[in-house]
Order: C-alpha cells, then sequence, then structure tokens
C-alpha cells in the first residue's frame, strides 16, 4: 500500500506499464544514434571526414523534430506521464528537449575539425554527447526523484569522459579528474536528499509527494523533508555552477576541450535547471517558504561572485566560465519568481523566463566557445590571442561581439530578452531587491565582455600570431548561433509567447 492508502500498481505482478512509444521517441533516437555510432564504428572502416559529426547532428536533429511532434501532441491532449508516472509528458520537458538537442547538433558541428587528426577521431566523442543528452532529457523530465538521479549520473558520467577526452593535454586530464571527484560528492549529497524526502513523504514520485506533503499534519516528518531539500539543492547547486557551489567551474572550463565546454556550459545548465524546477516547482510547492530564502541566497551569491571574479580574469574560458556562474544567477531569480505560484493553477511569468533564458543562452554560449574554438583551437585562450582579430578574421570579430553583446544584455539581442524576462519575473512578484541587484550585477559584467572586445577590435595583432582558417563546419555552427541571437533580439514576440505556453504537468 501507498501511504495514501491506494495498492501501488507496480507491486502487483501482473502489472503492465503502457508505453506510448512515441512519446519516448526522441529518447529513443538519441539512445538508438549512440548506439549506432559506437557499434557501426567499431565494425567498419573509418568513416569519410565529418561523417561521424553528421551523423551525430542528424540524430539531434531527428530528436529534436520529434519533440516538436510530441509538443502538438500534448497541446491537443494536454499533459500526462508516461511508464507509470516515472517520466512527465508536457511542453516543460519537450522544450527542454529541444534546448538540449539542439545544442548537441550545434556542438558536433564545433567538434569536427577540432579533434580531427587526433587521437580522439573517431564516433566516441560523437557517442558521449547523444548519451548525456538522453541523460539530461530524463533529468528535465523526470516525475520521480530515482528516475531523476538516473538521469543525473548518467549526464554527469558522460560528461567526465568528455571533459578529460583530450589525451594529449594534462590540463583536460585534471579537469575531468576535478570534475569527477566533486561531483561525486554533489551525487551523493542528491542521493541522500532522495533518501530524507522519501523518509518524510513516504515516495520518491513528484506527484505523489505534492499529495502526501498536502495530507500530513504539520510538524509530522517536517525536518526530514527539510533536510532532503537542503540536500537536493547542494546536489544541484552544483550541476548548474550557482555560488558557492562553482568552484569546479572555472577549472573545469578551462581544462576541458573548448568543444565539450560549450556542451557543459549549454545542454548541461538546461538539464540541471530542468531538475531544479521539477524538484522544487513541482514536488515541494508545499515547502516553497522555506526553500525560496535559499534561491534567494543562491542568486545573489552567483549574480556577485561570477561579475566580479570574471573580471580580473585574462584566460577567456576562465572569464566565460565565471559568465555562466553570473547567469545561472539570473536563471535562479526566475526560479525565485517561480517558488511565488509553485503549485498554483497559474504558474506566473517564473518557469517561462527560465525556459526562455535557458534556450537563448545555450545558443550564445555555443556561439561564444565556437569562436574561443576556432581562435585558440588546443592552445590556452589568453586574451592575448584574440589580439586584432577585427583586421585577421573580421567576420569572426563581428561574430564574437554579437555573443559578447548579447551575454551583456544590450538590447536587440536575444541576451537582452533572457535577462529582461526574468527580471520582470522577478518585480511582477514584486522581489524588487532581487532584481535591482540582478541589473547591477549585469553592469558589472558588462566590463568583461568590453574587454574582450577591446582586445579584438582597438589592438593589433602580435606579430608571431599564427594565420586563422575557419572551419566550414565551425563556420556553419557560429553563423547559426548569431543568425539566431540576432532574430530573437530583432523579433523576440514569436518565442516569447511560445515558452508562456510552457506548462508542468500536475
Amino acid at each position: 500500500m501507498s501511504l495514501l492508502g491506494q495498492a501501488d500498481p507496480l507491486l502487483d505482478p501482473n502489472f503492465e506499464p503502457e508505453v506510448l512509444w512515441f512519446a519516448l521517441s526522441p529518447l529513443l533516437a538519441l539512445v538508438g544514434g549512440a548506439l549506432f555510432l559506437m557499434v557501426a564504428g567499431a565494425l567498419t572502416p573509418k568513416w569519410p571526414k565529418g561523417l561521424y559529426a553528421f551523423g551525430s547532428a542528424t540524430v539531434a536533429g531527428a530528436a529534436g523534430t520529434l519533440a516538436i511532434f510530441n509538443w502538438d501532441d500534448i497541446s491537443d491532449r494536454g499533459p500526462q506521464t508516461l511508464v507509470a508516472g516515472a517520466l512527465a509528458f508536457d511542453t516543460f520537458a519537450m522544450w527542454s528537449t529541444i534546448v538540449i538537442t539542439s545544442a548537441v547538433l550545434l556542438v558536433s558541428l564545433l567538434t569536427d575539425q577540432f579533434i580531427r587528426d587526433t587521437p580522439n577521431d573517431g564516433p566516441e566523442i560523437y557517442a558521449l554527447y547523444l548519451v548525456a543528452a538522453a541523460g539530461g532529457i530524463v533529468m528535465a523530465s523526470a516525475n520521480d526523484l530515482i528516475v531523476l538521479f538516473l538521469g543525473l549520473e548518467t549526464l554527469s558520467l558522460a560528461l567526465y569522459v568528455l571533459a578529460a577526452s583530450s589525451r594529449r593535454s594534462d590540463s583536460s586530464a585534471e579537469s575531468g579528474l576535478k570534475y569527477f571527484v566533486l561531483g561525486s560528492f554533489a551525487s551523493a549529497f542528491f542521493l541522500y536528499g532522495i533518501a530524507m524526502v522519501y523518509g518524510g513523504t513516504g515516495t520518491t514520485n513528484i506527484g505523489e509527494m505534492v499529495a502526501a506533503i498536502g495530507n500530513t499534519p504539520p510538524g509530522d516528518n517536517d525536518a526530514l523533508v527539510l533536510a532532503g531539500i537542503a540536500l537536493l539543492i547542494v546536489g544541484l547547486g552544483f550541476k548548474v555552477a550557482a555560488a558557492p557551489f562553482h568552484v569546479w567551474t572555472p577549472d573545469v572550463y578551462q581544462g576541458a576541450p573548448s568543444p565539450v565546454t560549450a556542451f557543459m556550459a549549454s545542454a548541461g545548465k538546461a538539464a540541471a535547471f530542468g531538475a531544479v524546477i521539477r524538484v522544487l516547482i513541482s514536488g515541494l510547492p508545499g515547502f516553497r517558504d522555506d526553500w525560496q530564502p535559499i534561491i534567494v541566497v543562491l542568486a545573489v551569491l552567483s549574480l556577485t561572485v561570477g561579475s566580479v571574479l570574471a573580471v580580473v580574469q585574462t584566460n577567456v574560458k576562465r572569464m566565460l566560465a565565471y559568465s555562466s556562474v553570473s547567469h545561472a544567477g539570473f536563471l535562479l531569480v526566475g526560479v525565485e519568481a517561480a517558488a511565488y505560484t509553485a503549485g498554483e493553477v497559474d504558474q506566473g511569468l517564473g518557469v517561462s523566463s527560465v525556459q526562455l533564458y535557458l534556450l537563448l543562452y545555450s545558443v550564445l554560449v555555443i556561439g561564444s566557445f565556437g569562436v574561443v574554438t576556432v581562435v585558440a583551437g588546443h592552445a590556452d585562450a589568453n586574451l592575448g590571442s584574440f589580439k586584432g582579430l577585427a583586421k585577421r578574421k573580421p567576420m569572426l570579430a563581428i561574430a564574437f561581439t554579437i555573443f559578447l553583446l548579447a551575454q551583456a544584455g544590450v538590447p536587440f539581442t536575444s541576451g537582452f530578452v533572457a535577462k529582461f524576462g526574468v527580471i520582470q519575473a522577478a518585480v511582477s512578484e514584486k522581489s524588487y531587491a532581487l532584481a535591482i541587484i540582478a541589473m547591477v550585477a549585469a553592469v558589472i559584467a558588462a566590463f568583461l565582455y568590453l574587454r574582450i572586445m577591446v582586445s579584438m577590435w582597438l589592438h593589433d595583432a602580435d606579430d608571431d600570431a599564427p594565420a586563422l582558417s575557419v572551419p566550414v563546419s565551425a563556420g556553419v555552427a557560429i553563423v547559426l548561433a548569431a543568425a539566431f541571437t540576432l532574430a530573437v533580439g530583432v523579433y523576440p514576440s514569436w518565442l516569447i509567447d511560445l515558452a508562456d505556453s510552457i506548462q508542468l504537468v500536475k
């Protein structure tokens, strides 16, 4: 029997959960694509150059297209759960799927030339992208904490290997080891938090948690649930790179191969924030008065630490790493706004603003690291590497300028739309102080992006600066990201309306 006095169907030996295969098709496409790449890559001669990347991008594009078809089905039939309540089938999950698969598509194009003629030139990296994407989608779609943990570990293990995948680089091996050790601690905190929440509610199913908390008299098992919430926030705080759990971010971002860093900053963050919203907004609205102040503290710390420490860096990848911490702070501003309406019919602007931010940030951060990949290659991406880029490769400098202005939140770029959305959500819930702190942090962070632009446009290149060539696949990824960043900045209404239609399964 469950805590609610109803027979648990999972305990019935004759119970067979209905599986809606088309609803699971994006996940099946990613897993199937990863298996095909590994098996076919092992059993056939080396494929022509670019074909592994093309295969990975095609699988990701197909999975994203299937998610769009699923979105249409959800709009017609309404959200529901899948596989005996293990996964949520709602527009929130489909939006996260589209964000993550788009990241895989763009990063696969960036990776193609980067790993050519290296020991990594094979299907393994691309298969790991697809596996990590499947884990991230499970995180964002999970309707059960155990399932969410399985998705988290699938994503994390793939990222650990990807971070350490550059066999010729000691810094890559070091970043993978650091990420693995610290990530293991974070996973342990998260798992222990699940155990405590289960002890307090009697279930790990997110939908049943809401009912269990609502039917339990105040004070009964509250301590267990609150302790579990604290541990869950620690584990998720690490995954989203929120201060003070951000200590791994600069070292891992700097040491990992640049395309992998782009993938961590986009797909990894999208999956982690999907899990944050599933756990806190969907599963624990009854305790929002307890966890909301923690989110406020994390948001303020992330905005402050990320903006201030980014300014003093000289390595561009470390700059973007601390910038990622600051962006996590902006996203937490949206989560804090969503807390006010957690569990209510009208979910407000918080959830949609976070999801919109994740999509826009994912595209522009991949574009940013795409430029870093082309300019620095396998070398250290110091600020001096970008001196005189406007004279050496003017179109590349223009693209990077677009991405940097977007990260600063300048109008007519997608970054402005993203930051305006989360600040508007905070103001709509009268979180004025947090909105002001976010705006001040955006002003401080703008200095960081100006430093890079000054180096590109106003400094001359060093005499020994190597000649630059832009690979076709990387150029396509950068152009797509830049075009999307500008298009959404100039005409954002269609995407905002789409984000406003995002709903979580109840």
